[in-house]
């Protein structure tokens, strides 16, 4: 294989470990390793600035070349001179592909060998997005790292799915290799296969074949158990070449980072930091703080002690608790860039850490402390007779990260959704009536939390119409578990589900048009949307999106 064009070169192993640190070279500069990237999809992260980007350590920034295709589109780019200039950010840039997108848009899109046909949510355009418009477009947008479009496909897929995807994925990827040309770029290929071990090694023995300059594991936290996803990850690891960086894609809570580093990995990224700030969370020395809780309304104390970001020598939690408890766009900066240093400066201790060859204490040491609740503060212990860490009600028991039906064995869907295109056209569409969701079962409310969330974003930008969700369960259990392990389901700190469960409906008052009740199956209204959590033969003129 010929040299990386990274100059990739590992500095050290760590003993008992397969945690390795490194540098490259990107167009941008030197970058080291491990690291995480914050998401900046639509060429900006989240509530924050590329000043505060950089202040924080952020190397490499993530952009969507999906989004960026619709909105501004490549001619932007180039007349601009290229993505960097253009969000005047002066690190590096890795553009995803676009692949995640075609999965997450199963009714939006269909596949053949030559891409993914999808219509645009900003000017409905039909588009074939393939690899050689894929790769074509990330050359326009002049990221420093481009990825292989692939097909990316439910983890828990069954062989037959997984294998096809897998084979699709390998022919997409020597097709965006012949797309790059002379771009100076660099390109990385995306390793998939499901949970299967064998698919795994095959997608991997046939792409280490050609010239990457990196790889990456796709296909994973998207339906996985966290001990199968950690599996994966080390056997995919190793089948990676040793002078090459590996890319754990949309990964994922620090305990994640923490454990997939371990097991051979070198580069992240996941909207998690930001996501959560949004909703009050915050990630410290002393464990997940929710800052929504009343214990912080006069906790005139720095959001964590230990750190170091302005954030912490500046706020109080008590300022960030009354930001939280308001909504106000702030609070989401102040807490997103807390979260984000967070994030660098443990990947900053790890590098140490197996650069001094003591990562393993390091490991077990945060292992201990990354996924623990605020140990100040801890949540008031129920009371008697009561469970907030129960592991099964009803027919649902908690297994590793999901939630499963007992006697069937069926996984319950946890995994909330950034983008629904449906829906954002929908409440966009200049029209008084509501629009009707229906949430078929219900489950453990991921798939009605991921509207609520897309109305949320869409509403701060921009009037939109009303949105009412109607979900229908024969079962509540599922969501009464989920609501007992928050730690696990973040998402489900909005506090929408807790209202609904106990009173039947919610109705938000910071987005008056929005609101969510339980029914029963008949007299349902008339859907706009539908939401479906479990299989069903019920049929609907309007679009069905399957969760």
């Amino acid at each position: 294989m010929p040299p990386s064009r990274l100059d990739f070169q590992v500095q050290a192993h760590a003993s008992g470990s397969r945690a390795r640190a490194a540098t490259f070279r990107t167009l941008h500069g030197v970058i080291q390793t491990p690291l995480f990237m914050p998401v900046g999809t639509q060429a900006t992260v989240k509530a924050q600035t590329p000043e505060s980007l950089a202040a924080s350590g952020s190397q490499i920034l993530l952009a969507n070349t999906y989004h960026l295709l619709l909105r501004p589109g490549p001619e932007v780019f180039e007349k601009m001179g290229g993505i960097h200039r253009f969000m005047k950010w002066p690190g590096s840039v890795l553009t995803d592909s676009g692949g995640y997108q075609i999965f997450s848009l199963p009714h939006s899109r269909s596949m053949t060998e030559k891409g993914a046909v999808f219509q645009s949510y900003v000017d409905n355009r039909r588009i074939l997005l393939s690899p050689e418009l894929s790769i074509q477009t990330q050359r326009s947008i002049g990221s420093d790292i481009m990825m292989v479009l692939d097909q990316c496909i439910p983890s828990t897929a069954d062989e037959k799915t997984a294998r096809k995807a897998l084979q699709v994925t390998q022919r997409w990827a020597a097709r965006s290799l012949a797309a790059r040309e002379d771009s100076p770029q660099s390109l990385f290929a995306i390793v998939q296969g499901a949970l299967y071990p064998h698919l795994r090694k095959e997608s991997a023995a046939g792409l280490v074949t050609m010239p990457f300059d990196g790889f990456a594991i796709g296909g994973l936290a998207v339906g996985e158990e966290k001990h199968q996803r950690e599996d994966v990850c080390e056997l995919t690891a190793a089948l990676l070449p040793e002078d090459r960086p590996r890319y754990l894609m949309g990964v994922g809570m620090p305990i994640d980072l923490l454990e997939a580093v371990h097991r051979g990995m070198d580069m992240f990224d996941c909207i998690i930091p930001t996501q959560v700030a949004k909703r009050g969370t915050a990630f410290t020395s002393r464990g997940i703080v929710e800052l929504r809780r009343s214990v912080y309304k006069f906790a005139d104390v720095p959001l964590d002690a230990a750190c170091t970001c302005p954030v912490c020598a500046t706020h109080s939690r008590a300022y960030l608790h009354h930001l939280t408890k308001t909504q106000e766009t702030l609070g989401w900066t102040l807490i997103g860039q807390h979260n984000i240093h967070f994030y660098h400066q443990l990947m900053r201790e790890i590098r140490a850490s197996i650069l001094e060859d003591r990562f393993l204490p390091l490991y077990h040491e945060k292992r201990a402390i990354l996924a623990e609740e605020d140990l100040d503060h801890p949540v008031k212990p129920p009371k008697r007779g009561q469970s907030s860490t129960a592991s099964e009600i009803g027919q649902f028991e908690l297994h590793g990260s999901s939630i499963r039906h007992l006697e069937t064995g069926a996984v319950v869907p946890t995994e909330v959704r950034e983008e629904l295109p449906e829906l954002v056209k929908l409440l966009k569409a200049k029209d008084e009536k509501p629009v009707i969701v229906l949430d078929e079962g219900l489950g453990a409310g991921a798939a009605a939390l991921s509207a609520i969330l897309v109305y949320e974003g869409v509403a701060q930008k921009q009037s939109v119409r009303p949105m009412h969700i109607v979900s229908v369960a024969e079962d509540l259990d599922a969501l009464r578990l989920a609501l007992t392990h928050k730690k696990i389901f973040s998402w489900l700190r909005h506090g929408a589900a807790d209202t609904l469960l106990h009173r039947g409906a919610w109705k938000s008052r910071f987005c008056s048009g929005l609101s969510w009740s339980l029914a029963k199956e008949d007299g349902l209204p008339k859907p706009d949307l539908v939401l479906r959590t479990f299989k069903s033969t019920r049929e609907h003129e309007a679009p069905v999106i399957a969760f």
